[in-house]
């Protein structure tokens, strides 16, 4: 390949490369648009039957709540977890150890607050 073709063929390249960023974002825009309109078709239809709306309002506040109560388990498995550990631990490792654990639980907590859970 001469010096000329390999210049054309980067400047190609670059130019493609250019195109394909601006043709993703009209299909995500595209895309977008259909997901609206999808989600005003199912509120148009929930709004027709107000019954049907209350039972997906509550089955979704059920969920949710399940979810809470999964995570208040896991919790509660953690820290149970960690008792048994802490038990495992020889006497004399189980103050620094207890400490160490103390600093990643706030660290934990703390960086999920800042998130907002």
């Amino acid at each position: 390949m001469s010096d000329t073709e390999d210049t054309l063929t980067q400047i190609l390249k670059g130019a493609v490369s250019d195109i394909m960023p601006q043709k993703d974002l009209v299909i995500e825009a595209v895309h977008d648009m259909v997901r609206d309109e999808i989600k005003k078709y199912i509120r148009n239809k929930l709004d027709e039957d107000p019954e049907l709306k209350k039972e997906i309002k509550d089955a979704i506040n059920e969920y949710l709540s399940a979810k809470v109560r999964e995570i208040n388990a896991a919790l509660k498995l953690a820290k149970a977890g960690a008792k048994l550990g802490l038990n495992l631990i020889p006497e004399h490792l189980r103050q620094e150890v207890s400490r160490d654990l103390v600093n990643l639980f706030e660290k934990e907590v703390g960086d999920m607050l800042e998130r907002g859970l």
